[in-house]
């Protein structure tokens, strides 16, 4: 009953976590150090599951057929997002050497459809739009990935003046996790049919299977020299691409224990990194970080979706609602432990202010937002928003928290 009297309001889950971790972190009721050993695992574990999980749930043949809007999203919209990134942090950010300003406007690239849950939750928006944010923002952080961890390479290279041979490590990076992920998705979804087809396994069994492979991709790809994140979606991608949503299980736990998972990195990240990013937030952060959420995104997506059936309305709608989420906050994280300098705290920091204010800005609009985008769109009659879809898709859900 708390959970739908909280749904109808503009109090989001997630802004709900992290002001509780806030006021944890204030009164001193976990230590601080307690919080931040606590946040590298969890955050790291919540990653490759939901890395796995949200690849694991797109509809690839889909994609490729009917739907253009994410589509385009993410082909262009995405790379976009990131060169316009790139160049507002080079106007705020000038003593920024150019790699870091590229990996940040990378970091903050990735959007999380379900930090305004209202928007593709509520029946009052037609599903075809709901559908397209949430394909775009189960897949963009796992194709920003790659791009964040090239840039990082680079950075750490700069910073340095090593003369280690960055591109090989970023090469070993992206290459092997890759073929790892794709080998074991691509096996285990095969031996999972098998099972199910000759009554040797159950829906709890699956359940495990599909987290143990997950967490076998990562460990496979970095014992081998590539990366882990990135094979635990590539492995997403294949087992997806063979069961063909046969795995109920897949969807079961992104709504239920893949939710709560989220909500503890949530929770974590108030109480270990937002009352210290908050004191390192100064003017020139602040701007960027409202020209990322109010202009990089928007424009990113209009000139994306120049060509389509996307009206006007829509264009503008799929812009704003691009919050970022935890993939942010926990690629930098990452980025840290990369580029061990101060460089790479000040991408945490903002990082995790732009978590913070995107969940705030994206979670009081998302409801109202919702409705006076469904009245908008009724009121237009007979529009492409409101065409049904006649591929095979898949029920909406939302990929992350």
């Amino acid at each position: 009953m708390t959970g739908k009297r909280l749904a109808s309001t503009i109090v989001t889950a997630p802004m709900v976590f992290l002001a509780l971790g806030a006021v944890i972190a204030v009164t001193g009721l976990v230590p601080h150090d307690s919080a931040e050993v606590l946040l590298h695992p969890v955050s790291e574990i919540a990653l490759v599951i939901l890395l796995f999980l949200d690849a694991a749930q797109t509809d690839l043949p889909a994609l490729r057929m009917r739907r253009v809007w994410p589509a385009r999203m993410l082909l262009f919209g995405l790379p976009l997002a990131i060169v316009f990134g790139a160049l507002a942090g080079w106007l705020f950010l000038p003593e920024w050497p150019l790699a870091a300003v590229l990996l940040l406007a990378a970091i903050m690239a990735p959007t999380d459809a379900a930090l305004g849950q209202e928007v593709v939750s509520n029946t009052d928006v037609p599903i075809r739009p709901r559908r397209a944010l949430v394909v775009e923002s189960g897949l963009n952080d796992g194709l920003a990935l790659p791009i964040i961890l090239f840039f990082a390479s680079l950075t750490a290279q700069t910073i340095t003046q090593s003369n280690d041979n960055w591109i090989a490590f970023a090469s070993k990076q992206l290459v092997l996790g890759p073929l790892a992920g794709v080998a074991l998705g691509w096996m285990g979804g095969r031996v999972l049919i098998y099972a199910k087809d000759h009554a040797l396994t159950s829906e709890a069994f699956e359940g495990i299977a599909a987290l143990a492979l997950a967490g076998a991709s990562y460990l496979l790809a970095t014992q081998i020299g590539g990366n882990g994140f990135i094979a635990a979606f590539s492995a997403g991608l294949a087992f997806g691409a063979v069961v063909q949503g046969r795995c109920k299980f897949i969807y079961e736990f992104v709504e239920g224990d893949g939710q709560l998972l989220a909500w503890s990195a949530f929770l974590l990240l108030a109480i270990a990194l937002v009352p210290d990013a908050i004191t390192h937030l100064t003017l020139p952060m602040f701007g960027l970080i409202m020209i990322s959420l109010f202009i990089v995104r928007p424009l990113a997506i209009w000139l994306a979706l120049l060509g389509t059936d996307a009206s006007f309305l829509t264009r503008l709608f799929f812009g704003w609602f691009g919050p970022r989420g935890l993939a942010t906050a926990l690629f930098a994280l990452l980025v840290v432990e990369l580029i061990p300098h101060e460089l790479g705290v000040q991408i945490l920091h903002i990082a995790v202010n732009t978590v913070w204010i995107s969940a705030l800005l994206h979670g009081v609009t998302a409801a109202p937002g919702a409705k006076w985008y469904g009245r908008k769109v009724a009121h237009m009659g007979s529009c492409p928003e409101t065409q049904p879809i006649e591929d095979r898709v898949r029920p909406v859900t939302m990929h992350k928290i």
